[in-house]
């Protein structure tokens, strides 16, 4: 944002652009929110399912996110049920926004016979989450999946195989964070009998 408009937010609050309809938006003031991985929060060892040749010809950040979320299964892990990549880059419309990105979309059942839709952002180490994106992505699936469960994630690099992922909603115009896990991908033979056993016990 230009300087001038920067300088007409009140303390704690952001200026935003929102999608209105079809090239249609608006300035909305919004509070000054910010998610960050947890520093504190502990890494869980995955198995590294990543093929040699996808990490060799990964173009950008995240294209090899979405390639490492996808091949190992993290969607599923973190939400506890079987996930299905629908679409990358799906490009829509929506009717209150106009149009909008989404980085992937899956589709997901759950042991009950439950039907999920989860779109998902992929975020570089230095990016940040957006509540623009969050409330686009879940107003999508709202109105495109009417019957399924909606649960929106973002996935980020803390560093090359440690990746984040957060399950978010939009509460009093918020990004909010639902659940944050960590996962670091390595070679199977550097999971040690004693990370077994405190993920038994956790």
């Amino acid at each position: 944002m230009p300087q001038s408009i920067l300088d007409t937010q009140p303390e704690g609050m952001e200026w935003i652009i929102s999608g209105e309809g079809r090239a249609l938006y608006s300035f909305r003031l919004v509070p000054f929110n910010r998610i960050r991985p947890n520093e504190n929060l502990i890494a869980i060892k995955i198995p590294d399912a990543t093929p040699e040749i996808i990490r060799t010809y990964a173009i950008s950040d995240e294209q090899a996110l979405l390639a490492k979320v996808r091949y190992n299964r993290l969607i599923d892990i973190f939400l506890e049920l079987a996930a299905y990549s629908l679409q990358n880059h799906l490009r829509t419309t929506v009717q209150s926004i106009g149009q909008i990105e989404i980085d992937e979309i899956y589709v997901g059942v759950d042991k009950r016979g439950r039907q999920y839709i989860v779109p998902v952002q992929a975020k570089g180490g230095n990016d940040q989450l957006s509540v623009v994106q969050t409330e686009q992505d879940l107003k999508c699936c709202e109105e495109k999946y009417p019957n399924l469960v909606a649960r929106a994630l973002s996935a980020q690099f803390m560093d090359e195989d440690l990746i984040a992922l957060f399950e978010l909603a939009v509460e009093d115009g918020q990004v909010k964070v639902v659940e944050e896990r960590h996962y670091r991908l390595v070679p199977a033979g550097e999971i040690e009998v004693e990370d077994l056993m405190r993920y038994r016990n956790g």
